[in-house]
């Protein structure tokens, strides 16, 4: 089970931390993802991020300002977004995947079988 947080308003030029928690995981091996999905748009991989290797991927559009990274303590990763922009604006969904994915298939939706909950991010110009 998967429950993410962290979503609101702020203003361009502004940051936001979304956190997932996954509960529940029976495999120590995983692949954790974030998602997004633009008003009107289809999903997009935003980041991802791999147990095995400690591998992280991020799409263009976020590479430099958006940064996974998970917390072993909790259970839980993290997507830290700076330097906002107003087409970050979107529904941000996790991801996860009880298993190791090769880095070309970690930014597919299709790897993941496991969804939280989305949460709306809304950067203002």
């Amino acid at each position: 089970q998967l429950q993410a947080s962290g979503g609101g308003l702020v203003q361009a030029g502004g940051s936001l931390r979304l956190s997932c928690a996954a509960s529940g995981r029976t495999s120590g091996t995983f692949t954790m993802a974030w998602f997004r999905q633009p008003p009107g748009k289809e999903r997009e991989s935003v980041a991802a991020f791999r147990r095995s290797g400690g591998n992280t991927v991020y799409s263009d559009s976020v590479k430099g300002r958006f940064t996974i990274s998970r917390d072993n303590a909790k259970n839980t990763v993290h997507l830290q977004m700076n330097s906002l922009k107003p087409e970050d604006t979107a529904v941000y969904y996790c991801a996860d995947a009880e298993s190791h994915i090769i880095l070309s298939s970690m930014r597919s939706a299709t790897s993941y079988p496991y969804w939280g909950q989305g949460t709306q991010v809304t950067v203002s110009s």
